[in-house]
């Protein structure tokens, strides 16, 4: 029987999840090509052999996705498999009309199909949008567990932007194994916090073996997501956060309204700084999406090290890329510091960009006065360097949660932003699983791929 054509619209992250579940040493399905977009710099690589499997000694060429409609032609694609996140339905279905037009079947992977198993408890830590607070909300998690005697081993959600080969399986115990791996800055936002708390991470590309070793070594599995997309793994607890600044966005943002609908837990964050409107609204979302979920209300209240570069000065506010960029907030952390602590000016960086920044600011023009800490590259930080240091202000602010000041030089006064998860009110983490933990687990009607 003739093998259907597939290719796989991605970013670097679930399209190769989807590829290795569903269609790696799968003959029915020959996956002609995988599109990229989101991530700078993805396209023109190949899924490598040693990944893609036998049928594929090649391995799979990867695409920008404006060549979409052309691929379609080119190879008579039969069915075109979407594969990333954060996006807006409307984004989502202007895609499928796309493929529709060209003649190929438009597919959407289900989430449980491709929840791998594991023999120790998972955790899923999931969002309905970049930004919300999954980062904090995994640290929290896993700081319970230590206090209760039991063994985290955090797996991140895939940032593999480099060698493919060489992050089959990635892991990160000391500062050191960032520099080992050649980390973006991305990469370290997401996992230098949790090294610096004593606390190993996995990453890379082939997610079932990265499954085996993280559980191997550890009493419960910790899945750290990205952006909104689903869990890899089939959890015993399924966390959702919420985001009261963006509300709406759980009922909008594909696949983040799944990730409410299969929560266990959600999580509605930023109580402390949100409308009171906002609140409201995704509070009443999510009582009518699931109201089986466990609500737990929290904030993230911000710290910074050195207020007094902050209050009257003129400060360039450094904040996490995705969140500003595909994740389309407008302020983060560092924004919230600069209010709190009294800066007199937020200073615009756009007169003084270079390069790839220049190119973020005219692919993503709501970022307005605010710097995303881009780094997907050597290249990259080099042009965010330039960018700091070339704008005139008095202070840097830091709102990424790492130390950038460590990665590149900056010229200027630098202030840190901190910030952790602190719920308000009862349930805590600590309460839902100090209940997990503590009485025998019911079976989850939900059924994950081995």
């Amino acid at each position: 029987m003739k093998r259907k054509k597939i290719l796989i619209m991605g970013a670097a992250g679930r399209d190769f999840h989807n590829f290795n579940c569903l269609y790696r040493n799968n003959k029915d399905y020959e996956v002609v090509a995988f599109t990229a977009t989101q991530i700078p710099d993805i396209e023109g690589r190949k899924y490598p052999a040693r990944l893609a499997g036998k049928l594929y000694p090649d391995g799979i060429p990867i695409h920008a996705e404006n060549k979409l409609a052309m691929l379609i032609a080119k190879h008579k694609i039969d069915e075109v498999v979407f594969s990333y996140s954060d996006v807006s339905y409307n984004y989502v279905m202007s895609k499928a009309a796309v493929v529709n037009a060209c003649g190929a079947n438009f597919t959407l992977v289900g989430g449980i199909p491709t929840m791998l198993k594991c023999g120790k408890p998972v955790i899923s830590i999931c969002a309905v949008r970049t930004g919300s607070g999954k980062s904090q909300t995994t640290r929290k998690v896993c700081g319970v567990l230590k206090e209760m005697g039991l063994k985290a081993a955090v797996v991140r959600h895939p940032m593999p932007y480099g060698d493919l080969t060489k992050q089959i399986w990635q892991r990160f115990e000391k500062p050191s194994d960032l520099d080992k791996h050649k980390c973006t800055i991305e990469e370290r936002e997401e996992y230098e916090p949790h090294i610096m708390r004593g606390q190993v991470v996995y990453a890379g590309v082939d997610y079932g073996i990265i499954l085996e070793k993280a559980a191997a070594e550890s009493d419960v599995v910790v899945w750290d997501g990205g952006n909104n997309d689903m869990s890899f793994y089939q959890p015993d607890l399924y966390i959702t956060v919420v985001d009261p600044h963006r509300p709406g966005h759980e009922r909008t943002y594909y696949p983040g309204e799944t990730n409410v609908l299969l929560a266990d837990v959600i999580v509605i964050n930023k109580v402390a700084t949100a409308p009171i409107e906002g609140i409201q609204t995704v509070r009443e979302s999510v009582r009518i999406l699931n109201p089986g979920a466990i609500i737990i209300e929290a904030a993230s209240p911000i710290a910074v090290d050195k207020p007094d570069l902050i209050k009257n000065k003129k400060v360039l506010v450094v904040e996490d890329g995705p969140t500003l960029t595909h994740g389309e907030m407008t302020y983060g952390a560092g924004v919230v510091a600069a209010q709190k602590y009294g800066a007199a000016e937020l200073v615009d960086p756009r007169p003084y960009t270079v390069a790839s920044i220049t190119a973020t600011y005219q692919k993503y023009p709501r970022i307005g006065t605010l710097l995303p800490a881009m780094g997907y590259g050597a290249k990259q930080i080099k042009d965010l360097e330039k960018t700091i240091n070339a704008t005139k202000c008095d202070s840097v602010i830091i709102g990424t949660p790492i130390d950038l000041a460590k990665i590149i030089k900056i010229n200027k006064p630098a202030v840190r932003v901190k910030y952790d998860l602190q719920e308000i009110g009862y349930p805590g983490v600590a309460d839902i699983l100090k209940d997990l933990f503590g009485k025998p687990k019911k079976k989850r009607k939900k059924t994950g791929k081995k």
